[in-house]
């Protein structure tokens, strides 16, 4: 199977290297790495440029101008340009563990599609791991696990035995697009993310939503896929039930609808799709 992984990435060239990084040590390498690029500075497509000759696998960059945050239409152009049968999605600023994408393809199965989590390392520990230091996956990193959106201290270890017993479990955990993974003609049924979404919150929870109402079910993955989110400074995560938000009346509508396809999606970019794949 081939694997594609979209990382998406906002002028933060540092932590992206340190993500690379990881990727490029995988006990699986994917066949091939696409950065979903929404609108950074030169300095990392310069970046890119000095790393991709001695990358493993093929390193693309998928640019799109800086018009505020529009990771749903940057994330999709990443998925359009892949020609792997398989899309993990990763933020520019999660390292991940050896055996990251290994567990990923463990857990991949027809019909559903995989959420993972994040282990949400402090400041000083950041700052360790951006001046080159060794992700600790453990129950005794430094991490912030009284977060209500980090990986909880329990399942701070890879345990692939425990991984598939949990997989089981009917309950996927929260959406986030930081870690998750679909086959590839799934998204392209539901075409992708939906570009109407601008601005932070609930485009993942919108796409998990099509999907769902197309039948697919979310699989969680716990005690694998491990991946540690570097620190930085974060805006509040928008209010999930504020009406006035137009992302959230999107999401809602799409949950109560049972909306499975939205017109503003991966069909934006027919010209980064292979043949024989064309979003109608």
């Amino acid at each position: 199977m081939k694997v594609s992984v979209v990382v998406i990435t906002y002028n933060w060239p540092g932590a992206l290297e340190r993500v690379l990084e990881g990727l490029a040590r995988q006990t699986e390498l994917p066949y091939e790495v696409i950065i979903a690029d929404d609108g950074s500075r030169p300095d990392t497509a310069a970046l890119i440029a000095r790393i991709s000759p001695t990358f493993p696998v093929p390193l693309r960059h998928q640019w799109q101008e800086d018009h505020g945050f529009r990771a749903a239409r940057a994330r999709n152009r990443g998925i359009a340009s892949s020609r792997g049968d398989y899309i993990i999605l990763l933020d520019g600023d999660m390292l991940v563990h050896p055996s990251f994408i290994a567990d990923h393809l463990m857990l991949a199965e027809r019909g559903y599609f995989l959420q993972g989590g994040r282990l949400k390392a402090t400041p000083a520990e950041s700052q360790r791991l951006l001046a080159g230091g060794k992700p600790v996956f453990a129950p005794w990193c430094r991490a912030n696990f009284d977060e209500f959106d980090g990986t909880k201290r329990l399942y701070a270890f890879r345990a692939p035995w425990l991984a598939r017993w949990k997989s089981r479990s009917r309950n996927g955990g929260r959406v986030m697009s930081c870690n998750m993974s679909f086959w590839r003609d799934d998204l392209l049924r539901v075409n992708g993310f939906d570009e109407r979404m601008e601005g932070y919150g609930a485009e993942d929870r919108e796409l998990a939503a099509r999907l769902e109402n197309a039948g697919l079910r979310r699989r969680p993955l716990k005690w694998c896929a491990l991946a540690v989110h570097l620190w930085h400074d974060s805006r509040s995560p928008p209010d999930v039930d504020d009406m006035s938000l137009p992302n959230n009346r999107l999401f809602f509508a799409t949950r109560n609808e049972g909306i499975r396809w939205c017109e503003r999606g991966i069909n934006q970019h027919v010209d980064l799709l292979g043949d024989g794949d064309r979003a109608a």
